[in-house]
């Protein structure tokens, strides 16, 4: 049996976003995101018509859920502001009843011995930005770092890790590409203009954190998601990876890490005439407000290709460049449809250690989603997960090895906690140590991985034992 222990200090927990557990209640001051938008104008999107207001109740039941987590094992624990709930409007009135319950939520998660991490957005736009044009517009950069700092000066004596946002990418990618996620656009030329202001906007944020001079530090969560070739020898194939690394990966973490573009990235936008707006002074703020650190949420890799035929569309769009592909005998999640590859944490951690100076980061996401969980509940209706342990025991040992050789990871943080809301998924693939039903109005139980996780952190390591079959 071979023994995979971590260095002291190393963070044990779990992830989570408001808009996914919170809720919405009347009183509560909480102004519409485009989530309650988009569920008001089209109910049918959202699997079984399950909308953002019936998430995880976390905003009425976090006193009963945070000592559960703490018996899970977790003790440092990321969530996300929302920003439609602690300001009211464009001007940024501040909702006091939204501060009092992030204060209350951060003192009750130190109260119980779990370190509180916190995110600024988290897909959550308010819809009162949205509708004057959300990330397309300078204005709303502008006013989500005045919104950041806000945040710095109310918690910042007690929340000691920050991030800017969780995955940039994917508010160009599903909102403005691919039509996954509100305003539901396919525009290249927008896309590009919405992530430049994103990285700005995170650059601008980091800028409002130095200036306090806080004894924190700040990051942004990054979903790194290797792009592999289908034939490392085929040079049009290498193109096709080099290409999805590009948009997919470097297009943020470069600017957030190094200060800069790749100049690939920009050859690339400027052959497809999508080159963004931009003020020439926004280069050197992005240059000089780098982060301290990167969370990495990985899931899958993607299996790319050149394209076999050409790519037909009126916008620009990634696709031109590359097509997916589905290996021969590759492993699959099947309730969620994506391949389980354990190596993949490993490249991104020997990445970060070669290409980006080794800087300090942590897993912010990890997970296996499960559909109908309930046919693995014994007798006393505890979900046995052995899937879950055993996904997470595999990633592990990758994680393990790039960090014994020389990889600065110092945490890993499970999507999540407990089963949480999904976009248009609703409870369909349940990820946590803890089951919710929010349909049946149960209370929380605790599910075997929660007792795994448990011994795993307060060992600061693991056995491998034989474990159950990976469930597929």
């Amino acid at each position: 049996m071979e023994e995979y222990r971590f260095r002291q200090g190393f963070l044990w927990g779990g992830a989570c976003s408001g808009p996914q557990c919170e809720g919405v209640f009347p009183g509560d001051g909480k102004q519409d995101s485009i989530w309650e938008q988009w569920y008001r104008e089209d109910p049918n999107a959202f699997y079984q018509q399950v909308g953002p207001q019936f998430t995880s109740n976390f905003y009425q039941n976090y006193q009963e859920l945070i000592p559960m987590m703490r018996e899970c094992g977790i003790t440092s624990f990321r969530t996300s502001i929302q920003w439609s709930r602690v300001m009211t409007d464009r001007e940024g009135t501040i909702n006091p009843e939204g501060l009092a319950f992030y204060d209350r939520l951060v003192d009750a998660l130190i109260a119980n011995g779990i370190q509180p991490m916190l995110c600024l957005l988290h897909f959550d736009l308010p819809m009162y930005w949205m509708e004057k044009g959300g990330f397309e517009r300078r204005e709303t950069v502008t006013a989500f770092a005045r919104y950041a700092r806000l945040c710095f000066e109310h918690f910042s004596d007690r929340v000691k890790m920050w991030f800017t946002f969780n995955e940039p990418v994917v508010i160009p990618e599903q909102g403005y590409l691919y039509q996954h996620h509100y305003p539901l656009v396919r525009d290249g030329k927008r896309a590009i203009q919405v992530a430049y202001h994103i990285q700005l906007a995170s650059s601008m944020a980091v800028r409002e954190f130095r200036k306090m001079n806080s004894p924190g530090q700040i990051g942004i969560v990054t979903n790194l998601t290797p792009a592999y070739c289908q034939d490392p020898d085929n040079t049009e194939d290498q193109n096709a990876s080099q290409a999805v690394d590009l948009i997919f990966n470097r297009s943020f973490l470069d600017p957030s890490v190094k200060g800069e573009y790749p100049r690939e990235l920009v050859s690339l936008l400027k052959d497809n005439s999508v080159l963004p707006s931009y003020h020439s002074e926004d280069l050197d703020l992005i240059r000089d407000n780098t982060v301290d650190f990167v969370g990495v949420n990985y899931y899958h890799p993607r299996r790319v290709r050149h394209r076999q035929a050409p790519f037909v569309s009126n916008v620009f769009m990634p696709d031109k460049y590359f097509e997916y592909y589905v290996p021969e005998n590759c492993r699959m999640n099947i309730s969620r449809g994506w391949e389980i590859y354990e190596k993949g944490i490993y490249d991104i951690g020997i990445n970060l250690r070669d290409n980006y100076g080794n800087i300090p980061w942590m897993v912010t996401e990890n997970g296996m989603g499960v559909q109908d969980e309930e046919q693995f509940m014994d007798k006393d209706g505890m979900v046995q997960d052995d899937y879950r342990i055993t996904f997470i025991k595999d990633h592990l040992k990758w994680l393990h090895r790039a960090i014994q050789e020389g990889c600065a990871c110092f945490g890993y943080h499970m999507w999540s906690p407990f089963d949480s809301w999904s976009w248009s998924n609703a409870y369909k693939n349940r990820y946590g140590l803890i089951r919710i039903d929010i349909a049946k109005e149960a209370k929380p139980t605790y599910k075997k991985s929660a007792q795994w996780f448990r011994q795993l952190s307060d060992q600061n390591g693991f056995t491998d034992k034989d474990g159950a079959p990976l469930f597929l």
